[in-house]
């Protein structure tokens, strides 16, 4: 198909599918927020910031058609009273160097999203994160040739105010190490994905400083209270302290800066970002300063042996004056820091740490003072809060739930429902009881890598919330708890903020083919079908923490783990012994956490041999090598674990030589999966590492900040020579360098005392395998290895070899 021929289809799949009416669609939610509306919109950057903001993210994204673009700041009445951008044809003739496309927008963010929506829709365009293949922009016409649109233009209204963006733990499980430049790159890519309310939680640790300061708390006394910089996410929530600190005061110092940075380019822009506020949790020495205060030990959070030099944070009542001053502290210190600000502010004071008693009259005190302690600083103050304790915790039930949410005025309070494309919240509670709520898609956990979806859900379940009765939602988000993955479900979700009806999913993954590698290839159309009935149509509601072998080894005796009640689908022989392939992984009475499998195998298998076969034509596309790479890993991993199950299976059978032979070709397979991610700079060890070490002032800082590095993507807490951390793992991680140095080396060990038991006629020895493993990842967070932070190898190349190697022979059966 040539570039006209599919310009053309492009134009017409969007007349077919995704215009829509300009009709007003405000929701009850929507009017209850609109005092804040109208507050953030006096005080929104002049449109001459704004514009200069957009045409920046232009010149950062496709400096070639920098002058081929002109934008306007416009009035929502110029929308009905909606945020939208209206895409038109630059008046007047077409000269060399002169605009083409006008688009304008009620704030810097609309313009830019309808740059992305026409870069989408007109030219074919893709863009993602520079890790998964970043902007497929080779479809986009030269200068001077760009299409037109329709003489009317094109208006695209929001359906609700806001598009939200992170998890109160992105911050921790991607941000980490972060620096101006990528937090640059990250600000110009929410902007074209249409976000505007973003969190902001960046340097927020200097600001506690400060104001403690003023409760006559020392700099070396919060030396206890901060956990280190990989863990700050969860010593903000009040779930651990200490733990991989004390945090260096050049740290406080570059992050207030950097943090300055951030809110000063997101305002430009016309976003609104989310500052945090005052949740309870308090240091130790705020006991010793106030002896008289309602502080209470919260309990153990995943901790070994209850440890108190890490766990059982201490909370101040919200029901003690002194709750609100510090509140009122939090807010004013910021706001002198950062001169202004959008009035919302995050606080999840019950995030997986429950209430003392389930009183209504007490939750809704507790409630109240919260929310005092925002607006007694900012009489403006609308409290936002995370939904996850209503889906986590079942000590919230409806009537806690109600003396929460109806402590604080109608419109000053703001719920997320966090993992909405899952377990919506708003079906089951009456719409959070009258509250305004935004849907989220939280999609990801831990920043684990997975291929994993909803799709139907994500481009329907927006829609469904908002137009049903009595609808108080207010905006849709991306609550993921790590970025860089997925892109095409974050390409879809992100367009929610701007859809009205249901998406034709089947229609847009075509479309998506075609933009993802900005060409036309039928093999890749086919193998996109595959994946979105397959791995992106999750429907059985299990969490998605990859739970693969590879990346989280089951510690466990493996006589322990079952294989009787496998589903099996043929029989395969190995010197002589037959063996049963399994569908999958779902055996009842397993003492370990089992991978996730709720898709076709063999159907998945099929649609990396289109992959492989579309070689040819896309090699050398990144975003191809990018997905290319994630599925050859997400089919080998899911193998592994039925590699793993038929070491088991051989083990229970006595049969020392299979155990030997599986074990070399699971060993084998790992080695092989390392230098398959080595040959993309988004699967890489390296990068991660290096930045954290990058931040540091001195040697001393560069060990501590690798050693959090390290830790994060590993075991958690302490542990004893025989007792492994209950977070072991749970940040696991699909990276070259990862799996040659650490995860191949464990399953070593597990398997060397496997064949151990066999030789020596013994029952399995878990004490010294948990001895040995326990040392090793311990010894392995301390090492100072360098990983390297440039890709190598032909993906296309290796991916056939492993194809030939591990497949070729296993298309025909799921396993």
């Amino acid at each position: 198909m040539d570039s006209i021929s599919m310009i053309s289809f492009f134009i017409f799949i969007f007349f077919c599918a995704f215009m829509f009416s300009v009709a007003n669609s405000s929701t009850l939610g929507v009017n209850y927020v609109s005092p804040l509306l109208d507050i953030q919109e006096r005080e929104r950057a002049p449109s001459s910031v704004q514009l200069t903001a957009a045409y920046g993210v232009l010149n950062r994204l496709i400096p070639s058609h920098f002058s081929s673009f002109e934008f306007h700041i416009i009035h929502k009445e110029h929308c009905g009273g909606e945020f939208c951008f209206i895409i038109s044809n630059y008046p007047g003739s077409a000269r060399d160097g002169s605009p083409e496309i006008l688009i304008r927008g009620t704030t810097a963010v609309d313009i830019l999203s309808g740059v992305h929506w026409y870069l989408k829709y007109w030219c074919g365009a893709h863009i993602s994160w520079s890790k998964t293949g970043g902007a497929q922009l080779a479809s986009v016409p030269d200068p001077g040739s760009l299409p037109a649109v329709q003489d009317a233009g094109v208006v695209v209204k929001r359906p609700v105010p806001w598009s939200y963006y992170q998890n109160a733990v992105t911050s921790s499980y991607t941000f980490a190490w972060w620096d101006w430049k990528r937090w640059e790159k990250e600000i110009d890519w929410m902007a074209l994905q249409g976000i505007n309310l973003p969190l902001a939680f960046t340097g927020q640790e200097a600001i506690w400083q400060k104001v403690f300061k003023n409760f006559n708390i020392s700099t070396s006394n919060l030396d206890d209270f901060f956990g280190g910089p990989a863990f700050l996410a969860w010593s903000r929530m009040g779930n651990l302290h200490k733990w991989g600190g004390p945090l260096p005061q050049s740290w406080f110092d570059q992050q207030l800066i950097l943090q300055k940075k951030i809110l000063g380019r997101m305002y430009e822009l016309g976003m609104t970002p989310v500052l945090p506020a005052f949740s309870g949790n308090v240091p130790a020495a705020l006991k010793r300063v106030f002896p008289s205060a309602k502080i209470s030990r919260l309990g153990n959070w995943f901790t070994v042996n209850s440890d108190t030099r890490w766990c059982c944070t201490y909370l101040l009542d919200a029901t003690d004056p002194l709750f609100i001053e510090i509140g009122k502290a939090i807010i004013e210190q910021q706001l002198k820091e950062y001169g202004r600000s959008s009035h919302i502010y995050n606080c999840d004071t019950f995030d997986e740490n429950t209430p003392p008693v389930d009183d209504p009259d007490y939750i809704s005190s507790l409630g109240a003072t919260i929310f005092k302690g925002m607006q007694s600083a900012d009489s403006d103050a609308v409290w936002l809060m995370q939904g996850w304790l209503f889906t986590y915790d079942p000590f919230w039930r409806p009537t806690q739930m109600k003396a929460l949410l109806h402590s604080v005025p109608l419109g000053k309070l703001i719920v997320l429902d966090l993992y909405a494309e899952v377990k919506p919240i708003w079906a089951t509670s009456k719409q959070f009881y009258g509250i305004p709520y935004i849907w989220c898609m939280l999609h990801n956990f831990a920043g684990n890598v997975e291929m994993y979806g909803v799709l139907d859900a994500v481009g329907s379940g927006p829609v469904e919330a908002r137009t049903s009765e009595n609808s108080t939602m207010v905006g849709v988000g991306m609550s993921m708890e790590g970025i860089e993955q997925n892109p095409v479900v974050y390409d879809l979700m992100s367009e929610m903020a701007f859809q009205h009806s249901p998406v034709d999913v089947k229609a847009w993954i075509d479309l998506y083919s075609r933009r993802r590698y900005g060409r036309f290839v039928q093999p890749m159309q086919d193998a996109w079908n595959i994946l979105y009935h397959t791995i992106y149509n999750c429907t059985d509601g299990a969490y998605d923490k990859n739970r693969d072998v590879i990346v989280s080894f089951p510690d466990v005796d493996p006589n322990s783990i079952s294989t009787l009640q496998t589903v099996l689908n043929d029989v395969h022989e190995q010197y002589g012994k037959r063996y049963l392939r399994r569908a999958i992984l779902e055996e009842p009475n397993d003492s370990y956490d089992k991978p996730h499998l709720w898709y076709s195998t063999s159907e998945v298998i099929h649609a990396l041999k289109l992959f492989l076969e579309s070689g040819n034509q896309l090699s050398d596309i990144r975003t191809y090598r990018y997905d290319l790479i994630d599925l050859t890993r997400q089919v080998l991993a899911k193998y592994a674990n039925e590699l793993f199950l038929d070491a088991i299976e051989a083990y229970k059978l006595d049969d020392l030589h299979a155990v030997a032979h599986l074990s070399q070709k699971f060993l084998g397979l790992v080695e092989d999966l390392d230098m398959l991610l080595g040959c993309h700079d988004g699967f890489l060890l390296g990068p991660w590492i290096e930045s954290a070490k990058e931040l540091a002032q001195d040697e001393d800082q560069e060990r501590q900040f690798e050693w959090n590095a390290r830790t994060q993507i590993t075991m958690w807490f302490d542990n004893t020579e025989l007792e492994a951390s209950l977070l072991r793992d749970y940040g696991n991680k699909y990276w070259s360098g990862l799996l040659r140095d650490y995860y191949g080396p464990r399953a070593a060990i597990y398997f060397k005392y496997l064949t151990e038991s066999l030789e020596e006629g013994k029952g399995f020895n878990l004490k010294a395998w948990r001895r040995e493993w326990i040392k090793l990842t311990n010894s392995w967070q301390s090492s100072r290895n360098v990983f390297p932070v440039k890709s190598r190898g032909n993906a296309l190349n290796v991916s056939q070899w492993l194809f030939q190697k591990y497949l070729q022979d296993l298309g025909s059966h799921d396993h």
